[in-house]
């Protein structure tokens, strides 16, 4: 299964380094990602494949909302169908 994780926020070093380390740790590989900084707003969206992961979608979210609040950024994970569809035109 793949999911798509956004994190946004205010710029910081570290962010991606935290949330990939998180990541890593639950065996969720980060296929594909792209980050921006935009007048000090930083933005990043993943795209990644937890099935090598133990942790279901939702524990996932929650692990990755806890470290937003943690490191003061906004932390966001959806299932790559959900994400798709609302994004269709």
């Amino acid at each position: 299964m793949r999911a798509i994780v956004t994190v946004i926020g205010k710029d910081k070093s570290g962010i991606i380094a935290k949330v990939a380390t998180v990541l890593a740790d639950n065996s969720v590989n980060i296929e594909d990602i792209s980050q921006t900084i935009v007048q000090g707003n930083f933005t990043m969206i993943m795209l990644c494949d937890l099935s090598g992961s133990s942790l279901a979608l939702t524990d996932l979210s929650s692990v990755l909302k806890k470290l937003g609040e943690e490191i003061g950024v906004s932390i966001h994970v959806q299932h790559e169908d959900i994400f798709n569809a609302m994004h269709k035109i």
